[in-house]
């Protein structure tokens, strides 16, 4: 079927998705069994691609690839990225014309417009291509080493070179001691040394500064195993390690078989009964020697997700262990996030969890000023409809913040990587629903209409990213769902972070909050797991009277009254960080956001991108 539209013209699959979530990796209602991890006589033709010139880094050099991690990327995660992974694999070079793109498509974006192949038509190719490959140059000596079961990441960069980070990298740090705040982001390979000033990246959370660790738990959607355990020091490297996944089937199998060399690593499988729901959320639980600590975070425990995006973390104060005879309630925060994420923990019904949570009723937690705000899969009614979801940020906003003058004015702005179908309309969801939760300041009666700006990487941002094209395989924003709600592109703001050097680190990170006309305060800031969508958010039922949650998700609020402030002031050029920047709330990207141009489109991940190179030179063709 073909649509014109502001965004040029499309050809849309058949096969349309009727929720526009992705199912979990593994599952899917209209994919019963996943694709198998291609052949090699499966995968494109291309020329072997050699090592790429790259800006100017002195403290970056090439190394050659070495296959030495038992786990290939080409299977882990959604079909956005397991098509990232190929596309890494055979770059696709530009060739200044779309042929090759019109090989693998029926047709070909046109300038300004979006393409999608026949799902009957596409089967077909892929069944031929197993049977009957076609014709192509002998591959090079090394594509013929390669072995697809049994790779090490594949790099943007092309087949045979990774960029190293540089020798300070990964030297640890604690962050600065004074920072009310405890909001970080991660390290970025690629860029220069003081915009990584003041991040993290997961071996420094894990670093032996922080405390000496006894056993741990990972909460997450993606895993690759072999990296995860190679991240943690030497000396903590087979300490116990709970991984809490929402995987089935054949998604599961994998996961276990990445861990068959590591027999510290044991797994919970969280329950997700409902279709299309996903097991998300995104955190840590670190036991030590001296007490206990929580990540909650916004990366997967994947290379790709470390390496070259944008990502955020709350990372909690060390907790002490309580008195021996400590009442039940002892250790609460002003927040009560204890009893919140204990009640998180105990949603999973999970009996591995148990001894965590027996473990954190003994340590006090008295010390955070964040708020939970968490979603478990579920129909909620009465009072249990705030305990979960928007519905749960509707309520903490309600009781802990408060009017503020000229309210109407005062935007809101959502940052995130993936996108649900919300409807026909913006009525059905996102202002019916969705906006009213944001808009929420204190108990004023007041309902306004503010602007509502929407961070999402438009296909330049994508295409100029560090990572080029491949960088929109975490940004699984599908043609089948956004073509049935074009009235959502007009709230869309580009991913513009100049002044904080980190633009071209594309967005994984989820965060939203309320600013002031003149973007210089905050009203409020959460910094979650959580994408825009109904399935992460809950969507109200029968006649609002239900909330109903597909999906575990995770996120702290920051509320200026649990930190003795009116309004949180936003902190200007945040890098690099010193004692003296962290007055100021470091927001992640640059304000006023930039609004969508009338040649600006949405990154779709599914349709191909030919008119222009990225980066590295190529195009993007998904598999």
């Amino acid at each position: 079927m073909s649509q014109d539209s502001q965004h040029g013209k499309w050809t849309v699959s058949s096969s349309d998705d009727d929720d526009g979530e992705l199912p979990p990796s593994g599952t899917s209602a209209s994919q019963p069994n996943p694709p198998a991890v291609p052949s090699e006589s499966s995968i494109r033709s291309a020329s072997p691609p050699g090592p790429k010139q790259e800006p100017e880094e002195p403290s970056v050099e090439f190394k050659p690839e070495q296959d030495n991690t038992p786990v290939t990327s080409l299977a882990i995660g959604s079909e956005a990225r397991r098509s990232a992974a190929m596309s890494q694999l055979n770059p696709v070079k530009y060739e200044n014309t779309p042929s090759l793109a019109g090989k693998r498509k029926m047709e070909v974006s046109e300038s300004s417009g979006w393409a999608l192949s026949d799902s009957d038509d596409d089967e077909d190719v892929k069944g031929k291509s197993l049977a009957n490959p076609p014709k192509k140059a002998p591959p090079s000596p090394k594509t013929k080493k390669a072995k697809v079961t049994n790779e090490r990441p594949p790099s943007p960069h092309g087949r045979v070179y990774y960029i190293d980070e540089p020798e300070d990298f990964f030297e640890s740090s604690i962050p600065c001691s004074n920072d009310p705040f405890r909001f970080y982001l991660n390290k970025v390979t690629g860029l220069d040394r003081k915009y990584n000033t003041g991040a993290l990246h997961i071996r420094d959370i894990l670093s032996p500064l922080f405390g000496t660790l006894k056993e741990s738990v990972q909460f997450n959607y993606c895993f690759d195993i072999p990296w995860m355990v190679q991240q943690y020091p030497p000396e903590f490297r087979d300490r116990p390690v709970l991984i809490v996944h929402g995987d089935k089937r054949e998604a599961k199998a994998r996961l276990l078989q990445q861990a068959k060399p590591f027999p510290h690593v044991r797994f919970c499988q969280a329950k997700l009964e409902i279709t299309f729901g996903t097991h998300h959320t995104k955190m840590m639980l670190l036991w030590y020697e001296e007490g206990f600590r929580v990540i909650i975070l916004t990366s997967n425990l994947i290379r790709a997700d470390w390496y070259q995006k944008s990502q955020g973390m709350w990372m909690s104060p060390l907790f002490p262990r309580l008195p021996k005879g400590s009442s039940e309630t002892a250790g609460e925060s002003p927040t009560f996030f204890k009893r919140d994420l204990l009640e998180y923990l105990a949603s999973y019904k999970a009996p591995e969890l148990e001894e965590w949570i027996e473990r954190i009723k003994e340590h006090d937690l008295s010390e955070t000023r964040v708020y939970l705000v968490g979603s478990t899969p579920g129909r909620y009614v009465g009072s249990d409809m705030e305990r979960w979801g928007h519905l749960r940020l509707r309520k903490l906003l309600y009781d802990h913040t408060d009017p503020v003058p000229d309210e109407e004015r005062w935007p809101v702005i959502g940052q995130f990587s993936s996108i649900g179908s919300m409807g026909l309309d913006k009525t059905k969801w996102l202002t019916g629903e969705f906006q009213r939760t944001m808009t929420t300041l204190g108990k004023s009666s007041l309902r306004p209409d503010p602007p509502m700006h929407l961070l999402y990487p438009s296909v330049d941002d994508v295409r100029t990213s560090l990572e080029g094209y491949p960088a929109g395989g975490s940004l699984p924003y599908s043609i089948q769902t956004a073509q049935k709600q074009l009235w959502l592109h007009s709230y869309f703001h580009r991913w513009k972070a100049d002044t904080t050097g980190r633009s071209h680190a594309m967005p994984h990170i989820k965060t939203y909050m309320r600013v002031s006309p003149d973007f210089t305060k905050l009203a409020w800031f959460l910094v979650t797991s959580a994408n825009l969508s109904k399935a992460a958010w809950g969507a109200l039922e029968k006649n609002n009277t239900q909330l109903m949650v597909r999906s575990y998700e995770l996120g702290v609020l920051y509320v200026p009254s649990a930190f003795n402030m009116k309004t949180f002031t936003v902190q200007r050029n945040p890098f690099p960080v010193s004692p003296s920047s962290s007055s100021g709330f470091p927001v992640p990207f640059d304000l006023p956001p930039t609004g969508y141009s009338p040649k600006d489109q949405p990154w779709i991940w599914n349709i191909p991108y030919s008119q222009a190179p990225d980066t590295h030179g190529n195009i993007w063709v998904p598999s």
